[in-house]
C-alpha cells in the first residue's frame, strides 16, 4: 500500500470517531499495539532531541525499503509514532522523503495538539526524514 493510501485509511478511521476523546483513545490504542523487538531501542543513539517526552526512533534500510521502530514514555506520542511507522514502514526511501504528511491536518489532529506536542511531532518527522536520507548515502 502506498503512503497516501495509508494516510487516507487513517483519516477514515479517525473520522469514524465522534469526538476528540475517541480520537485520542484511537491514538492510545495504536500505542498499545506498537510492537517492541528484542533489540534494545531506548538508547542515547536513538533518542530524539526536541521532544517534550522521551522519544526513541530507529531507522533501518533493507532491500531498498525503510523500516522504523519507535517508542516513547508518553502514550499519545507513542501512538503518533505508531501511526508514522504504519505510514512509512516498508516504503522506498525516496517516497518517504517526498511524502506530504497530510493525515495530521485532515484527521483533525493538528487543531488539538499543544504547541509543544506539535513541535515534538515535527521533530520526530524531521528526524525520520533526515535518518532516511542518511541511510541512502551510507
Amino acid at each position: 500500500m502506498q503512503i497516501n493510501e495509508i494516510q487516507d485509511r487513517i483519516i477514515e478511521e479517525m473520522s469514524a470517531r465522534d469526538d476528540l476523546t475517541d480520537k485520542y483513545k484511537y491514538i492510545i490504542d495504536m500505542a498499545k499495539e506498537l510492537a517492541m523487538s528484542d533489540e534494545p531501542l531506548r538508547s542515547e543513539e536513538n533518542l530524539i532531541k526536541g521532544c517534550q517526552s522521551s522519544v526513541w526512533i530507529k531507522v533501518e534500510c533493507k532491500d531498498d525499503k525503510i523500516f522504523l521502530r519507535g517508542d516513547s514514555d508518553s502514550l499519545v506520542t507513542k501512538g503518533m509514532i505508531a501511526l508514522l511507522i504504519r505510514i512509512f514502514n516498508n516504503q522506498p526511501a525516496e517516497q518517504i522523503l517526498q511524502a506530504d504528511l497530510y493525515f495530521i491536518q485532515k484527521a483533525g489532529l493538528s487543531a488539538h495538539l499543544s504547541p509543544s506536542r506539535a513541535d515534538g511531532l515535527a521533530a520526530i518527522i524531521n528526524h525520520i526524514k533526515t535518518s532516511v536520507k542518511d541511510t541512502m548515502h551510507a
